[in-house]
């Protein structure tokens, strides 16, 4: 892997053909305006169409351009950590694929890392081409992921963002399994700023995070960065303990001296499929807490490679062998 690069851009994939190359043209021009030493490095999140061909091609052509190709889906921010490993830029940006964030943006995130500013990341003013229920839901997240939380994590803001490397150093020595990027950039703290922009519409294809992916995120931010939830249940549970034990006294008091008597079972099943279902939700909170040290105990690596095409040699790349698998002989070419 080149040394001394002063700009690195890495760009997760899954299933973008019909907006790679025109993402690519983007950046470049971005990129050679600059004056500065780059290099883009495309992580191919398991896709199922042309989208890891087509960036071998452009591979071929530019030697500006890295691939890393993954041995089958892990996930967006696997994909993004995999692209931080893999950079060895002084300055690192994370940018997806769709153009939803606009690369030109990444001139005036440079002018302001001149500035001082260890990261900065892009702030949503307005976002196009989304549905009010998304916007309401995302909305809702941040602010309450805000108040769930000591970090302080900016609203209304994702992954596009630029790190010194500083920064993505400490983050990539962060092995945890359930990532969630923009989280752990605020907990590292460093010294961050903004810069507001317009979030466009998809050039091309359809979103690679629908609902059950989103809410998977949001359980991964609320369980990576908050014990909130296991002391909410654990005060529920107190709470609807204390109000069982009180209603067990009126339970009693009338049996005994009053001639008020139930006459069905209702009420009983009410109360009971009430207190039986938030147990059951009580559990779910302490399973997804469970499951995740589970996960993180197997030791398994964050991810496998395939096939990295443009990087110098084996030996150029990153330490951390234990998260970092080749597979197969030709890994590197």
């Amino acid at each position: 892997m080149a040394k001394g690069c002063f700009l690195s851009v890495v760009v997760p994939m899954y299933n973008e053909e019909e907006v790679i190359e025109v993402t690519y043209r983007r950046l470049k021009t971005v990129l050679d305006s600059l004056g500065e030493t780059y290099e883009i490095v495309f992580v191919n999140d398991g896709s199922r169409d042309r989208t890891a061909d087509i960036v071998r091609n452009l591979c071929a052509t530019d030697s500006s351009v890295k691939l890393v190709e993954f041995s089958r889906n892990f996930g967006h921010q696997i994909a993004v950590t995999a692209g931080m490993d893999h950079s060895s830029g002084r300055t690192v940006v994370l940018i997806d694929a769709d153009l939803q964030d606009p690369p030109e943006l990444i001139a005036d995130m440079v002018a302001r890392w001149r500035e001082g500013y260890d990261v900065v990341y892009g702030k949503r003013i307005e976002r196009k081409g989304e549905s009010a229920f998304k916007k309401l839901t995302a909305a809702m997240f941040y602010r309450l992921l805000r108040s769930m939380t000591s970090v302080n994590i900016p609203v209304d803001t994702g992954d596009f963002r630029l790190m010194d490397r500083k920064v993505c150093d400490a983050l990539t020595s962060m092995r945890e399994r359930s990532r969630f990027i923009r989280g752990m950039v605020s907990w590292a703290g460093f010294k961050q700023t903004s810069v507001d922009y317009v979030r466009d519409e998809r050039f091309a294809g359809e979103t690679k995070y629908p609902l059950r992916k989103m809410i998977k995120l949001s359980l991964d931010a609320m369980t990576s960065f908050s014990t909130k939830p296991l002391k909410i249940a654990s005060v529920l549970g107190f709470v609807l303990s204390a109000i069982g034990f009180v209603y067990l006294f009126v339970v009693l008091y009338q049996h005994f001296f009053t001639h008020s008597t139930q006459q069905g079972w209702t009420s009983l099943v009410a109360i009971s499929l009430l207190f039986h279902g938030i147990t059951l939700s009580l559990l779910g909170v302490l399973g997804e807490y469970i499951g995740r040290t589970y996960e993180e105990s197997k030791g398994r690596p964050l991810y496998l490679v395939s096939e990295a095409i443009n990087f110098a040699s084996i030996e150029d790349e990153p330490s951390r062998e234990r998260d970092i698998v080749k597979v197969g002989e030709r890994a590197y070419r």
